[in-house]
């Protein structure tokens, strides 16, 4: 939400893509794409939404590559969004992980302004963490689902393994 509130106020035209191969489990996927498709019928936000959903590849190009998961997630689906750009002759691209606190923003802004070259399509880096506050509350007040956790099957584990771990060390709690 709050990336599209900055974004809207900089730019005539926004468009939003969901291409997230990397979501397990499909219900999660399901879910967040859900709730993009609720935030656009109450904003009028255009989204393309990617019609395949190939978690079998994002498993196979990280396979036994897991700490680096990351890296070749962010930069495949920068990297897909930027094509999409320039065929659709956008005049920048961008990522909503720019919002995320947990998220590689070098890695990010590094990636994006690479393919930027590549392509010819603007890269348009914003830290939008200063409303991460703020982005929550809007979500609350659009009644929207909010993930916790990244979205890979890794991420899943990460997150609730930590939340196991830390039940049996505080019972009770």
């Amino acid at each position: 939400m709050y990336p599209y509130t900055v974004v809207t106020e900089k730019f005539d035209t926004v468009m939003g893509y969901f291409h997230n191969p990397n979501i397990h489990p499909y219900g999660e996927y399901l879910k967040r794409e859900e709730s993009l498709r609720k935030f656009s019928s109450q904003t009028g936000f255009k989204v393309i939404h990617e019609k395949s959903y190939e978690m079998e590849e994002f498993i196979r190009n990280v396979a036994f590559r897991e700490e680096n998961r990351c890296f070749y997630c962010l930069a495949s689906r920068l990297e897909i969004t930027a094509r999409l750009a320039k065929s659709s002759k956008f005049s920048h691209f961008s990522t909503t992980l720019l919002y995320s606190k947990r998220q590689k923003h070098d890695y990010i802004k590094e990636t994006g302004e690479g393919l930027e070259k590549k392509y010819g399509v603007n890269f348009y880096y914003e830290d939008f963490r200063q409303g991460y506050k703020k982005g929550i509350e809007l979500s609350r007040e659009y009644g929207l689902y909010r993930q916790n956790y990244c979205g890979c099957i890794y991420s899943e584990k990460e997150r609730y393994a930590n939340l196991n771990s830390r039940q049996y060390a505080n019972p009770g709690s």
